[in-house]
């Protein structure tokens, strides 16, 4: 579970950290290291452009202002089916929009689909978060109920995919009337730490060692701190984004949008990072609220068979709710990232889903 967490629940980039140590003599020029990522919003907007070029359906793009003058960057596809409870797609930790290029043309078929970067993500502002992880998890969802009261939606159908799936959870126990289902895709943060010394398996000494030595970064720090070479690096550790997209691109369009969502300012990512204990599990862990969530509020978990995520939380949140619907699926062939690896049987999954909605 240690190292499984250790390669999953950091988001896109768990292998970057392995690098984090040979980098750590540029720390001392924090001043102009931001300066020496070639990157920039221009760049980023432009690299989201390109992920969204093989969208069929009409759709816009635009910023919603929240509170304290923030923005929220929003993708909106309208649907023929307009009576319909809307959807809203929430992305997992160092993503963006522009992941969803494989779903939201059948997703928005039967209902209008929303999908924001998340505040501290993506093309949204990026302010600085509360250090306590309560109140930081506070702001992630604050933003989105301000988001769906400034778009005017009434009430939602919630998907969300890693950090995504936790904060939807999170938003709908604090807001359970606004929400009529809620889609959690391998979701990230639900199981507590488990006692190192009941398990079978004791941390390796070298990851304890690592760990440590970690713990003051964010989860992206080394991206950042290799400068020029973070665009090669992606590409390095990462080729299998490009195959999950190649249907798409045969280029490195998926790579260059990843590489320019990360080295931006590392708000949301310091955020989660608050969010966090050693080894990447969740101070506070969702299993342990998901119980009071309202009863009329149906769940569907839908998980990757070849993800190294621990499937358990599913059947853990069906016992928690012997009187709600809850549904578990698994899409076989799919990793973590389960939308990209079968984007066909996870938006046929999806769909299926919330088809009793409305």
């Amino acid at each position: 579970m240690a190292e499984q967490a250790v390669s999953t629940e950091r988001g896109l980039f768990g292998s970057v950290l392995a690098y984090l140590d040979t980098t750590l003599r540029w720390c001392w020029i924090p001043s102009w290291l931001p300066a020496w990522c070639p990157t920039s919003q221009n760049q980023l907007r432009s690299a989201e452009d390109r992920m969204l070029r093989r969208v069929c359906s009409k759709f816009s793009k635009q910023y919603v202002p929240i509170a304290d003058g923030n923005l929220l960057w929003t993708l909106a596809l309208d649907s023929s089916s307009r009576g319909r409870t809307p959807m809203v797609l929430l992305h997992g930790f160092g993503g963006g929009v522009g992941l969803w290029a494989h779903n939201v043309d059948a997703l928005s078929q039967q209902r209008p689909v929303y999908a924001l970067d998340l505040l501290g993500f993506g093309q949204s502002s990026r302010p600085s978060f509360s250090t306590d992880a309560s109140e930081a998890e506070a702001q992630f969802v604050e933003a989105v109920e301000q988001w769906r009261a400034k778009v005017g939606l009434d009430a939602v159908i919630l998907l969300g995919h890693n950090l995504g799936g936790y904060l939807a959870a999170s938003y709908s126990l604090r807001y359970p009337d606004r929400v009529k289902h809620m889609v959690l895709v391998e979701p990230w943060g639900f199981p507590e730490r488990p006692d190192t010394a009941d398990q079978d398996r004791p941390i390796p000494v070298w990851i304890k060692a690592l760990g440590a030595m970690l713990s003051p970064f964010n989860p992206l720090a080394g991206l950042r701190m290799v400068g020029p070479l973070g665009p090669t690096l992606v590409q390095t550790l990462r080729p299998d984004f490009k195959k999950k997209f190649a249907s798409m691109f045969s280029d490195n369009t998926v790579s260059e949008y990843i590489y320019h969502l990360n080295v931006q300012s590392p708000s949301g990512e310091t955020a989660f990072k608050n969010m966090t204990v050693p080894y990447g599990w969740a101070k506070r862990p969702m299993l342990q609220r998901i119980g009071g969530l309202q009863a009329n509020i149906p769940i569907t978990v839908i998980y990757g068979s070849r993800s190294s995520i621990d499937g358990n939380s599913g059947a853990t949140i069906k016992d928690l709710r012997p009187d709600s619907h809850v549904e578990i699926a698994t899409i076989r062939g799919a990793g973590h990232y389960v939308y990209a690896d079968q984007p066909e049987d996870f938006n046929h999954r999806v769909l299926q889903a919330c088809d009793r909605v409305d």
